[in-house]
């Protein structure tokens, strides 16, 4: 694993996209629309596979090649969206864990889908 930071890579980012002169279409709605694009790129890889195919998903190198692309996309526009609102990414994580570990405590197990 490579230790990155979260602060350089929304600098490199922001870099990359107004050397293209691309910041008059990094409004929230166009990134949060782009967001979930790409995360339906990564799910569609995942649309017609069993749960043991999905498991297995990595195993091979273009699929693998495929996933990975799609995540840095998704982190990518994820990154470029907090960077515009100003909302610090694992600051954010943190809190809604604090918030989650105390809303569903472990003697209440339930549906993961519920952390909402």
């Amino acid at each position: 694993m490579t230790d990155l930071d979260v602060a350089e890579l929304q600098r490199r980012l922001a870099a990359f996209a107004a050397a293209r002169d691309w910041e008059q279409y990094h409004t929230p709605k166009n990134l949060a629309a782009a967001l979930s694009v790409e995360a339906s790129e990564l799910l569609e890889i995942f649309q017609w596979l069993t749960p043991e195919q999905s498991a297995r998903v990595m195993a091979d190198p273009g699929s693998a090649h495929r996933v990975s692309d799609e995540i840095a996309d998704v982190l990518a526009y994820l990154l470029q969206l907090c960077g515009v609102l100003g909302v610090d990414p694992l600051a954010a994580l943190a809190a809604k864990m604090d918030r989650n570990e105390t809303r569903f405590p472990v003697e209440r197990p339930g549906n993961p889908g519920d952390s909402h």
